[in-house]
């Protein structure tokens, strides 16, 4: 499976319902590469195509259950792979890397901003 399959999967999963235009500006390419995306992880059984109840007229992409456990799957063995390899590390830079998270979270509520189209203040932390 492409990456860009993967992370649009992962989108649905964090964002829940989506139309193909947020999708395709969400995860950077053309709206018609993400039809022709959509087309396929429905093929495969990863999405379902629904309509929105308040306007007959937007089509939602929406994860089936299936496209669920493969994204949510792959998370935890990519989770278990870092793990293995953390546990390599000696404790000084186990120590370093647990003294950088609140950085790496602020990292990804950037990134989260970014791709919602949102832009938080400069310098500014959750929990701050």
């Amino acid at each position: 499976m492409s990456l860009t399959s993967l992370a649009t999967l992962s989108t649905l999963d964090r964002a829940g319902p989506q139309r193909i235009t947020d999708l395709a500006r969400l995860e950077g390419v053309a709206q018609p590469s993400m039809t022709v995306l959509v087309g396929n992880l429905e093929r495969d059984g990863f999405v379902v195509r629904r309509g929105e109840p308040s306007d007959r007229r937007v089509v939602l992409v929406e994860l089936t259950a299936a496209g669920t456990d493969l994204i949510r799957s792959r998370r935890r063995a990519g989770a278990q792979a870092f793990a293995r390899l953390i546990d390599k590390l000696s404790p000084g830079e186990a120590a370093a890397l647990v003294a950088a998270l609140p950085a790496l979270q602020h990292l990804r509520e950037l990134k989260e901003a970014q791709r919602a189209g949102t832009t938080p203040l400069h310098g500014t932390q959750a929990g701050r």
